[in-house]
């Protein structure tokens, strides 16, 4: 007889045949993509219309209402201070960093008073990026038990090459939150090269430009023989598609202001002009000009854009792509005549500015044979089905940034630096810097600068019982040891005594055990309510669809109805609110229901009046060809 054993407290594991292949996901900053691999055959998972991408968008409603993807999207124009999006942005942020973003986030912020993590003002409540993120991942891994019809628990999960240790660890627990273990974080740059790689069975030097919604990262990797290894990554962690829709929507406000003669800008049509900007970018892409309207409170502004308006906008923020890709190519040591391809990653990519950006400095096209927003989702699935079945595959990639401790002075002494290969451990030997000194403390930076101030302060701790002798004499060997998800533990021992002190670095704007193991614990307490919330949630979302597909029909053919016609589908619609508003998913149901039915007249005659527009003023002989006979 067999014994499954948990944990006091845990809900036991599944079965291994009730559980799905472990998954791979793109957790990204405007979509999020989850893939399968099985026996190196991958597949992206869709929903029933055949959607690869989940917009990484949240809509919070009242009674604990979550809605994530397209359906939450769809509610930015309606309730904007209830949505958040490009929240991976926020990913390992402290409060001293909202000054470098200030301005560029389509959310309010609540900055939490101990100078820890940032928090999101959402509709009257207070969430961290990680809650935010784990909603999303929740969505994902939904999708993902969908499609195998079993419980999905493993996954493997890209990071930009540039997320910092802190970003790192808020990403593990946004996934912890979403009942996800997470057997690796990858760099999405190297997720795109292993999914090129095994692909194409391709060797050599190869570049991965990634631009995707809030971050950059270009990596250098050579492949060889199933080994992939990184030898250089750069990147910036604050630099994506999004702040070239900040730019076209900054353009579309300063006319919206003119047209309209405002003072201020709401928040809705902030938002609505970064939609109407995203879409802008993406219909110039694939042809030069187009005109879009933003209409807030009843008062519409049109704003037309050409392509080459659009890049005069994008080239500053591509310039900085590039130099950054200068960098890169530099660390790297290699000549641009060795490199056999580029591969590029992001939906950012298909502008045609972009394209031409990374051939003038790459001197080649760039390939284009993978759908640039699936290929970090599926490099992720090949990796997950390595960790979990076996693989010929060797993975190596490398820390992004130095890592080091402050010296006397102000000064950063790097211990591991940056494109090392991981998982790595590497020490130091440091000394006392005082007679009798008996403590020394450790502080943990990482960066590139050589002062302490101008790199990211990431854990402190403090060395105690070092024997009582004269400076310099004791020896603290410091050692830092990365994993292979890139994060970070640091010890530090006392050759003479055997004293030794370590920490698993979590920056002082993670969330803390005791906030995670409540959160966890209230997912497992309140599963069953946040499931009806969830079904309540979809009923009432479909609802409101309805409601408003009556009220745009109304606008235009209301004349059809009498007034009494017309009074009985308001109160339809009005009994659809109340049921909403009650929060009795039987009672929307029914409620939709009896507006279908009030409104099943006034749909044909609709129809028939559609049907009389289309043949009005042709002739019996063409109807008969229209008619088919």
């Amino acid at each position: 007889m067999l014994l499954q054993l948990h944990e006091p407290g845990e809900s036991p594991a599944p079965h291994e045949s009730e559980r799905g292949h472990a998954v791979g996901i793109d957790l990204g900053t405007t979509n999020s993509v989850v893939a399968v691999a099985r026996d190196g055959e991958t597949e992206v998972l869709r929903d029933a219309d055949g959607k690869g991408l989940i917009p990484s968008v949240v809509y919070y409603g009242d009674d604990g209402e979550v809605v994530v993807g397209q359906d939450a999207r769809r509610m930015l124009l309606e309730y904007p201070d209830r949505v958040v999006s490009s929240v991976k942005r926020l990913m390992g942020r402290g409060t001293e960093d909202l000054k470098t973003l200030a301005g560029t986030l389509p959310f309010k912020l609540d900055v939490a008073a101990d100078g820890g993590m940032v928090r999101l003002s959402v509709a009257g409540r207070t969430l961290t990026p990680v809650e935010v993120s784990a909603d999303i991942l929740r969505a994902v891994k939904a999708r993902a038990e969908a499609a195998q019809g079993k419980t999905v628990d493993r996954a493997v999960v890209t990071v930009p090459a540039y997320f910092d240790d802190g970003a790192r660890t808020a990403t593990k627990d946004a996934a912890r939150l979403a009942g996800l273990d997470v057997l690796r974080l990858v760099n999405e740059p190297t997720a795109a090269a292993l999914a090129y790689g095994l692909d194409n069975a391709a060797e050599g030097i190869y570049v991965v430009y990634d631009l995707g919604g809030g971050t950059f990262d270009v990596s250098i990797l050579r492949m060889e023989k199933g080994v992939f290894q990184v030898k250089a990554t750069g990147g910036d962690a604050a630099l994506g598609g999004d702040d070239i829709d900040h730019a076209i929507a900054e353009r579309f406000l300063a006319e919206r202001v003119k047209e309209h003669g405002e003072e201020t800008i709401t928040e809705g049509e902030a938002k609505q002009a970064l939609a109407a900007a995203r879409v802008a970018k993406e219909c110039l892409s694939g042809r030069k000009d187009g005109e879009w309207v933003i209409e807030v409170d009843a008062k519409p502004s049109r704003h037309a854009l050409t392509r080459d308006e659009l890049e005069a906008l994008s080239t500053p923020l591509v310039d900085r792509t590039i130099s950054i890709c200068r960098a890169v190519i530099e660390d790297s040591g290699i000549d641009t005549d060795d490199i056999k391809g580029v591969v590029l990653v992001g939906g950012s990519t298909r502008m045609p500015l972009v394209r031409r950006k990374v051939k003038e400095i790459f001197g080649r096209d760039p390939l284009s044979d993978i759908n640039p927003d699936e290929v970090v989702a599926v490099g992720a699935a090949l990796q997950a089905e390595a960790l979990t079945v076996g693989s010929d595959t060797l993975l190596l990639d490398v820390t992004p940034l130095s890592l080091g401790i402050e010296t006397m002075g102000g000064i950063v002494e790097k211990v591991i630096p940056r494109n090392t290969p991981i998982p790595v451990a590497m020490a130091q030997e440091f000394t006392t810097y005082q007679d009798g000194q008996t403590a020394m403390a450790i502080h943990v930076l990482q960066g590139e600068r050589e002062m302490v101030d101008q790199c990211r302060s990431l854990a402190r701790f403090v060395l105690r019982g070092i024997p009582n002798m004269a400076a310099g004499a004791a020896r603290i060997r410091v050692t830092f040891t990365v994993d292979a998800d890139g994060l970070l533990t640091v010890s530090a021992s006392e050759a003479t005594t055997g004293v030794e002190q370590q920490v698993a670095v979590k920056p002082s704007y993670g969330l803390t055990e005791d906030e995670m193991a409540t959160m966890l614990r209230d997912s497992l307490v309140h599963a069953k309510d946040d499931m009806a919330n969830r079904l309540f949630a979809e009923t009432a979302v479909e609802a409101r669809r309805s409601v408003l597909a009556v009220q745009a029909a109304l606008n235009v053919d209301s004349d059809l109805l009498s007034e009494t016609e017309r009074q009985d589908i308001d109160s339809a619609i009005e009994r659809v609110d109340q049921a909403i508003a009650s929060n009795d998913r039987d009672a929307v149901t029914a409620a939709t229901e009896g507006l279908e039915a009030a409104t099943k007249t006034f749909a044909e005659r609709r129809m028939d009046r559609g049907i009389r527009a289309a043949l009005a003023g042709m002739a019996v002989d063409k109807l008969d060809d229209a008619l088919g006979e």
